[in-house]
């Protein structure tokens, strides 16, 4: 299976609405609830009505569209790094499911795929 990288910085955040997310950025991921609005962007694109946000972030995906009759891929992603203490942030598209890790761990995360028979593609 082949993980596609990202070099950019990222924040979670919960936003009080989306009247300033900008959706016609790079990355924007916006979930809804009936509890939170949540958002998953590039740090410098922050909009200004957050309440809580969380920073220092960066993210890969699995690379290619995965049919819905596929099982486990992320549960296996997520246990390898689990054992090697390391968290994610997961978010599933339609097509693939892309992870997020702490920039701290994010080398440390790729090398643990790799190490387990993951191609890593910059």
């Amino acid at each position: 299976m082949l993980i596609k990288t990202y070099t950019q910085e990222l924040s979670v955040c919960k936003v009080q609405n989306i009247s300033q997310v900008d959706f016609s950025d790079k990355f924007c991921f916006l979930g809804k609830t009936h509890e939170e609005i949540s958002l998953v962007c590039l740090t410098n694109k922050v909009p200004e009505n957050v309440t809580q946000r969380d920073d220092g972030w960066k993210m890969f995906r699995i690379e290619g569209e995965l049919d819905f009759s596929l099982i486990g891929i992320l549960s296996e992603i997520s246990a390898i790094l689990a054992e090697n203490e390391i968290g994610i942030f997961a978010l599933s598209t339609y097509n693939t499911d892309y992870i997020l890790t702490k920039s701290t761990n994010y080398e440390k995360a790729l090398s643990c795929l790799k190490n387990s028979g993951y191609q890593i593609k910059c």
